[in-house]
């Protein structure tokens, strides 16, 4: 069984995308949800094989939606479903721990394979995505040692001028838990398992200003 987990602000998208994999066997659509923040709630309530999210939702983008699914739930796969064609955002979503890319565009002949794909573990991409991005990223499984986004670096950052989680969340306008999976995807990227050791590593290779 193939539990997913489907995020889009049109109702429409999301009703037939949910049709159209629900008929498949085995495969069952176990939630629905309109924006960034309820996609984040109902993957942890609902402990999805795969999400599948589009990239402009409302309240939280599918960047920041795909970066807290994967920080707290690492065995759901997340699969962007966009209009948008960009490397630079390709960069962004497999920093974030997306591992599929599909365009809305090529959903009538790629959603079913795209799925059955991430179900396997195994990325799926649509659109001109060069072969070098891919192969940096997707050899190791995650973005190489050190490849801290904007946010994580301002959340080590401020975490090493001595602020705690509580006030890097004021700081930055963001929410507890938000933070917390920050600091938990630089941690995974730099492979250390304390806030201190990050921070020391982070100021020892320069991604942040001691």
């Amino acid at each position: 069984m193939v539990r997913i987990l489907i995020a889009d602000d049109h109702d429409v998208v999301r009703s037939g995308v949910a049709t159209i994999l629900s008929s498949q066997p085995g495969w069952e659509v176990v939630a629905e949800a309109e924006d960034g923040r309820q996609a984040v709630q109902l993957a942890a309530e609902t402990h999805p094989d795969l999400a599948i999210l589009d990239y402009q939702l409302p309240l939280m983008n599918g960047v920041d939606a795909t970066r807290e699914i994967r920080a707290f739930h690492p065995n759901t796969e997340v699969l962007i479903f966009t209009m948008h064609e960009s490397e630079p955002l390709v960069r962004e979503l497999l920093e974030a721990g997306a591992r599929g890319y599909l365009l809305k565009s090529d959903a009538r002949k790629f959603l079913i394979a795209a799925v059955e794909s991430l179900a396997a573990h195994k990325p799926f991409f649509t659109g001109r995505v060069s072969e070098t991005l891919l192969k940096s990223f997707l050899s190791k499984g995650h973005a190489p040692e050190g490849a801290l986004t904007t946010r994580e670096r301002s959340v080590v950052q401020l975490i090493a001028e001595g602020h705690s989680n509580k006030q890097v969340a004021l700081i930055l306008g963001l929410n507890l838990k938000t933070v917390e999976s920050h600091r938990a995807a630089a941690m995974r990227k730099v492979n250390v398992n304390s806030t201190a050791t990050l921070v020391r590593y982070a100021i020892r290779n320069k991604l942040v200003e001691p």
